[in-house]
């Protein structure tokens, strides 16, 4: 499904199920696409839940911004206009980028209508700085991309030495671009990566505190327990902050939870949304 959104751009979803179920927005980290949640959109379909899974601005088969704009407010401002196309209020499930745009639109006291219930995957009120940074410095090694596909998997096995190394590439093809010059890029936008050195983090997490303190629908934590993006201490202030939320730990898995053990994911996922169907 194509949304044209506010700002003129053209955004990408994957739909599954009946539009009578209660609506779920699936929302990917940055540098991944829709596909990036494998299976849980099917899964959750068939467990009564209407799915979107989208493909947020500068990334996947969704418009890139002319200017570059790929500010938290601007992907939340894109969230509204589709909410407001879809005529339903949704549980936001947000993985790190995806995360912090969904506890953007849920601390919005002005929206509290449009969100039923928040999922925030592998992050927290900010990232870890530590594991923020690595994952940067991954998505800007393949910026000049690859000469081929296996040279692509070798860059995603050295990222995620845990993950065993799928016998067939072609599953990467989704997420690169092949290009004139015979070389595959990444399915997102370079852009997206420039002006890191210009926010404040501090000022930033201060700002995502106040803001949660805002949240009262119900709210999951779920982090990768090899996670260094959600360590302990980021989970302690989650749930310090907005004390009502429950927390789940998946074993196995680092960062990208649900790339990592989709199955368990889901499952974790549904018995919460489920409670509050």
């Amino acid at each position: 499904m194509k949304f044209k959104v506010d700002s003129g751009l053209e955004l990408v979803a994957t739909v599954w199920g009946n539009e009578n179920n209660p609506l779920i927005i699936l929302m990917h980290g940055g540098g991944q696409t829709r596909h990036a949640w494998g299976s849980t959109g099917e899964i959750l379909s068939k467990s009564g839940f209407y799915v979107f899974s989208l493909d947020l601005r500068g990334h996947g088969d969704s418009d890139w911004h002319p200017d570059g704009d790929y500010l938290i407010e601007s992907y939340k401002d894109d969230l509204i206009s589709i909410l407001n196309q879809i005529e339903k209020p949704a549980s936001l499930v947000g993985a790190s980028l995806g995360g912090m745009v969904a506890l953007s639109l849920a601390s919005d006291l002005n929206k509290r209508d449009m969100v039923t219930s928040l999922v925030m995957v592998d992050i927290g009120l900010y990232p870890n700085e530590e594991g923020s940074n690595e994952i940067v410095s991954f998505m800007q090694s393949g910026v000049k991309g690859f000469a081929n596909l296996d040279e692509a998997s070798d860059a995603v096995s050295a990222y995620l030495p845990h993950r065993k190394r799928p016998r067939d590439n072609r599953g990467l093809e989704k997420n690169l671009r092949l290009k004139e010059d015979g070389r595959y890029y990444w399915h997102w936008d370079p852009r997206f990566l420039e002006d890191r050195d210009d926010i404040n983090r501090e000022t930033q997490k201060e700002k995502n505190t106040r803001l949660a303190k805002n949240i009262n629908i119900p709210t999951l934590l779920i982090r990768g327990a090899l996670s260094n993006v959600v360590t302990q201490k980021e989970v302690d202030d989650f749930l310090t902050i907005i004390p009502h939320a429950e927390f789940r730990e998946i074993d196995k898995a680092a960062h990208m939870v649900a790339g990592d053990r989709n199955d368990i994911f889901a499952k974790s996922a549904i018995e919460f949304l489920k409670k509050i169907k």
